[in-house]
Parts: structure tokens; sequence; C-alpha cells
């Protein structure tokens, strides 16, 4: 959808996706970075997640850690890298072209069949 503006861009940030449960030196899950909800995190969870959220952003598209491990090591910081200043996207990672491409794209469903569809499920639901 915004594969062609230059002014904005939108990438997918996995650092969550295969996160683990943090484990306290028992194996127990170390409730420390939860809220007295067990669900929310609290401060320190939310300060995992902000750094592996930022390194998120600096790391190239393809090459994002997709898990968290919870070690509250501040020097797992990542800096932005003086060759590429700028938060990695697809264009700056090398997966789109720098130059958009402008041409019209025809729609992958007919207009009308997306009418049809709908009077078709209102009369369904009806009966």
């Amino acid at each position: 959808r915004y594969e062609e503006r230059e002014d904005f861009t939108v990438v997918m940030q996995p650092f969550f996706r295969n996160t683990l449960l943090p484990l306290n030196s028992n194996g127990k899950p170390d409730l420390s970075f939860f809220a007295a909800d067990c669900f929310h995190f609290s401060g320190r969870g939310y300060a995992e997640m902000a750094m592996a959220l930022w390194n998120n952003m600096l790391e190239p598209v393809g090459e994002k850690q997709t898990y968290n491990n919870f070690t509250h090591d501040r020097s797992k910081l990542k800096c932005p890298n003086p060759e590429k200043r700028f938060l990695s996207t697809l264009r700056n990672s090398g997966f789109r072209s720098s130059v958009p491409n402008l041409e019209k794209t025809k729609p992958s469903v007919p207009y009308w069949a997306v009418i049809v569809a709908a009077v078709a499920g209102i009369l369904v639901g009806s009966l």
C-alpha cells in the first residue's frame, strides 16, 4: 500500500514473534517482567520490549531478530550505523527498487464481484 511513497512506509518489526517466557534462576516464570495482573508488562518488561523494538528498527529487512532474550542488558542496544543513517525499510534494505513503479495496476477483483457477494451475503443472512 505504501511501497511507492517516498515520504512514508510501514515495516513489520518481528522482535516478539518467537519470544519465550522469561525464567528466573529456578526455572520458573520471572514475574519481575510483569505487572500485578500477570498479563501486562512491568517497567522492566517494557524496557526490554523497547530495546528489542529499537534494535529491530535498525536491522535490515530480512535480518531482523524475531525474539527477545530478556537479559536486561543495556549493552545489547544497537547504535545507528554511520554508513546507514536511517531506520531500515524495504527500500533501503534492497528489497524494493529505489525508483517507484508508477504504472496503474488492475484490481485483482472486479468491482461488480464485491457488490454481488455483498447482496448474496445479505440475502443468505436474512434467510
